[in-house]
């Protein structure tokens, strides 16, 4: 597991400062609950009634002033476009970074096959977005207790798996286009999650362009949708769990067969 701990101790300060920041932000939103609670019914009303945009945010379905409304949408879009940021990033720049680096050739000329320098990697990113979520959690919880909330616990869990899966989905597909890569781009990461976010958005706005939650992860992980039905949505889910498959499949077949310059 050499390459393991040396993917967990290059990235530990990258995954400090986004556990951070996503905690941080996550504690913002809830302690700020309570202070908007007071007027958040009319402002639930209002948000339920314009049209478009909350139709895009999913506001229409749930009751903001309730607590798991407001997580839902405020700290959910956190959660979820912040983790899927930085999965997104450690996922481009898994194998990338060995080429532009100039360590691939060091790496490969020890008696490691390149199936287990995959399998290392991979396993380094979901430890590394263990890690964040198992924080994030923590940290919510306590903010949850401090503010004199208690909302459905197993909606609430529901709500992290979602938001984890999404992770894992969004590392794997950016996994297997950092095989195709040799000098790293952080841009096509942050591309790759900033368009998902968009398709989904835009998937929410009209019927005629619902199919494109099976092209995003957000389709199953909305909160909104996860509490109005208390469930994910197993189509989406499928094929995200597809996707992400095929992500994995990709980076190992190209990897084995890639050029290392």
């Amino acid at each position: 597991m050499t390459i393991w701990k040396h993917e967990l101790r290059t990235g530990r300060l990258s995954l400090l400062i986004w556990t951070a920041a996503i905690a941080f932000l996550l504690a913002v939103c809830i302690f700020i609950y309570p202070e908007m609670s007071v007027q958040m019914e009319e402002i639930s009303d209002t948000f339920s009634q314009m049209g478009s945009f909350s139709q895009a945010f999913g506001m229409d379905q749930i009751n903001f002033g309730e607590f798991i409304g407001f997580f839902g949408v405020e700290c959910g879009n956190v959660l979820g476009l912040g983790g899927a940021l930085y999965a997104a990033l450690i996922g481009i720049s898994a194998l990338a970074k060995e080429e532009k680096e100039h360590t691939a050739e060091f790496l490969l000329t020890h008696p490691v096959g390149r199936l287990r320098v995959l399998a290392e990697k991979l396993a380094a990113i979901g430890t590394q977005l263990f890690l964040l979520n198992g924080f994030v959690i923590m940290i919510t919880a306590l903010s949850i207790i401090l503010i004199g909330e208690t909302p459905d616990v197993s909606t609430m869990l529901l709500l992290f798996l979602a938001y984890f899966i999404l992770q894992l989905e969004t590392a794997a597909i950016c996994f297997g286009l950092s095989a195709f890569l040799h000098r790293g781009s952080m841009g096509l990461g942050l591309g790759v999650a900033g368009i998902f976010y968009i398709l989904n958005l835009i998937a929410n706005l009209t019927e005629e362009a619902a199919c494109l939650k099976y092209l995003t992860p957000f389709g199953y992980a909305e909160g909104t949708n996860i509490i109005a039905d208390g469930s994910l949505n197993g189509a989406y889910l499928a094929v995200g769990i597809l996707l992400a498959a095929t992500g994995i499949f990709v980076a190992f077949f190209r990897y084995s067969k890639k050029d290392i310059v």
